[in-house]
């Protein structure tokens, strides 16, 4: 996985709430086993005018022109500014891994879907927990002025951008995890030898479950 640890990006905003994870990639994309190829599938729905399915080239297709990822400078963004309950609807992982190979880093809103807020710290992808008001005054700076950007620092835990740094929260565990660059599995396997040994030491005390 990829770290995180200072990330600077335009932000893209998507200045709605309660976004869910069938906008964020439609289910008839979640054929795919690989964590990549999503991006051109990000906002599936409201950014071809024609609809698709996996075995439609996205060379085929016509672009919504209103859709915000299809506008520059946003096309090239990678902060993804939003409004309450980011993320929620199903569990999938996919819309995670849309975001990501899109090339979004950070995701700013007030709230997010559970399931995705903990899926994102599993792939690398910052999810960063802002109050309203100040959500509210990054989007009046990001339509004021187009290719606005904003620097996300982990290490110092904070939002910086426009003359203004504000801080965040995120939990230690989670903090350390991703500028580790360190997934679950990643975890796991740093006790490989202590799993190894407990392994061992089973097979000598309990052999008739290895016959």
């Amino acid at each position: 996985m990829q770290p995180f640890k200072t990330h600077t990006g335009i932000v893209i905003p998507f200045n709605r709430s309660n976004i869910d994870t069938d906008a964020i990639i439609p289910k008839q994309y979640l054929k795919m086993l690989e964590k990549t190829g999503y991006g051109p599938h990000l906002f599936d729905d409201e950014r071809y005018l024609d609809a698709g399915d996996v075995g439609t080239p996205v060379a085929e297709r016509r672009l919504n022109p209103d859709c915000v990822l299809n506008q520059s400078p946003y096309d090239h963004g990678s902060i993804v500014l939003a409004q309450p309950n980011f993320g929620c609807g199903s569990s999938r992982e996919h819309a995670v891994w849309a975001l990501r190979d899109f090339g979004v880093r950070a995701v700013l809103a007030p709230s997010f879907g559970d399931i995705f807020f903990n899926n994102c710290f599993n792939n690398g992808l910052l999810p960063v927990i802002l109050d309203q008001a100040r959500v509210d005054e990054l989007f009046r700076q990001s339509h004021s002025e187009p290719g606005f950007e904003l620097t996300v620092d982990l290490q110092r835990r904070q939002i910086i951008g426009g003359g203004i740094s504000w801080p965040f929260v995120v939990e230690a565990g989670r903090r350390q995890n991703l500028l580790r660059g360190l997934d679950e599995i990643a975890l796991t396997l740093e006790h490989s030898e202590a799993i190894r040994d407990h392994e061992r030491n089973r097979q000598q005390q309990e052999p008739w479950l290895f016959r």
